[in-house]
């Protein structure tokens, strides 16, 4: 255990746009943390967070290509992994068996074998996760879980998430071609099958099943499910998924749909999702609502959720949206507004290096929402079956193709043990 002099050292694995913004803030949201590595497989990225640490520390942290050398470092505590989601399951263990504590981006994993061995890693090795859904350092989402705890919306009836992003754009396959300068292509692919370079792959991966659950549907419908599951008292898995959908606007060879409307059976109660690239008249709550009392404007908002009680229907909204309870005539009946959460959670991050206390986003939960999306995602893959699964084993029935594709293949040098 650390005290709060204690100084807690980190390196930065992953050193893209999101990756800088956390970061930077988890150097600025407590005392005595410092960065002492950028890594990177490409060169060309880092730049802008090795600059601007080296402003808040006062030194330079050292640029590494290979993560393996900041996990051999002994002063480093923790790891912040920012890679592409292919990526984070395997960084995540190599970290845990290292003994350094993690924090992780979502999707945290992109199988059901990949969130066991992490849970599995975390624990062996008694290491803190702090998984990227901030939501669950926002006041607002422990008080709408304590409103709906409480009984005031009554029992819950169905619950409806959106994700409902405005548009994409046309998307043109590009042709293989040398890799560029400076990019370790090979430890870029990691554990995902070797293919020749592709500026599509490389610059695009959110769009393959290969690299990611989807920019949409790991990249912002996580965040969403994963809200909702906090606020409905995190339930386990549920017992059956089916997912409907595909590309709408462009017919292009992207493997990833535009659109996608999944069902969650979670025995009590349906939820929804809503997952979609189209309509500018969507939109993420805005800055003015993010760091004020203000409310969004529920019906254009882009990832609200639904909570529909006997008693009440609860709006709730992620980036600082906070909750809105109306009941007959639209009536209010009650109300939380909420600040962006990235800074309070970045923070409890720290706190817990030095505390050991578990994280507001644990791996167990983190791992159960991602997996949400990831059964989404099989139903879709699989010809848009239903997938049925015990959520205590957490083994798929009825839909071989699911099961499979389920079984990612892992290059040998890359495999989690």
């Amino acid at each position: 255990m650390k005290g709060a002099n204690d100084r807690v050292v980190l390196a930065l694995i992953g050193a893209g746009g999101r990756g800088t913004q956390v970061i930077l803030s988890l150097l600025q949201c407590a005392k005595n943390v410092e960065v002492k590595y950028v890594c990177d497989v490409d060169n060309q990225r880092g730049g802008n967070a090795i600059r601007e640490l080296s402003k808040l520390q006062g030194y330079e942290p050292s640029r590494l290509a290979d993560m393996r050398k900041v996990f051999d470092d002994k002063d480093v505590d923790a790891v912040v992994v920012t890679t592409p989601e292919h990526w984070h399951a395997l960084a995540t263990v190599w970290a845990c068996e290292a003994k350094k504590d993690v924090y992780v981006e979502k999707n945290v994993c992109l199988t059901l074998d990949e969130g066991r061995k992490m849970i599995e890693a975390a624990g062996r090795n008694s290491v803190i996760i702090q998984c990227g859904t901030q939501n669950r350092s926002a006041e607002y989402a422990s008080s709408a879980r304590d409103y709906i705890a409480s009984g005031k919306l009554g029992a819950i009836v169905t619950v409806k998430a959106y994700c409902m992003l405005p548009g994409t754009r046309e998307w043109i396959l590009k042709p293989d071609s040398d890799i560029p300068e400076g990019l370790d292509w090979d430890r870029w692919l990691g554990p995902a099958d070797y293919v020749p370079y592709n500026v599509s792959r490389h610059k695009a991966w959110s769009d393959w099943w290969a690299y990611s659950g989807g920019a949409a549907m790991s990249g912002d419908a996580s965040h969403v499910i994963d809200l909702a599951r906090m606020a409905l008292g995190d339930p386990e898995l549920p017992k059956a998924v089916f997912c409907a959908g595909g590309r709408v606007i462009f017919n292009d060879k992207r493997d990833i749909p535009d659109n996608q409307t999944v069902v969650f059976d979670m025995d009590k109660y349906p939820i929804s999702l809503e997952s979609s690239q189209y309509g500018n008249y969507m939109y993420k709550t805005p800055q003015e609502v993010r760091f004020s009392e203000k409310f969004p404007e529920w019906r254009n908002n882009a990832t609200r959720i639904e909570i529909y009680g006997t008693k009440g229907l609860m709006f709730l909204g992620r980036h600082g949206g906070g909750w809105q309870v109306f009941g007959k005539n639209w009536e209010l009946l009650d109300q939380a507004s909420g600040y962006f959460p990235d800074e309070v959670h970045h923070r409890n991050f720290i706190e817990c290096i030095r505390s050991r206390k578990t994280p507001n986003a644990s791996i167990d939960q983190g791992v159960l929402s991602a997996n949400m999306i990831n059964l989404a995602n099989l139903s879709y893959r699989s010809g848009k079956k239903i997938v049925r699964i015990d959520p205590e084993t957490e083994i798929i029935a009825e839909n071989e193709e699911a099961a499979r594709l389920d079984k990612r293949s892992y290059r040998e040098g890359f495999k989690i043990d």
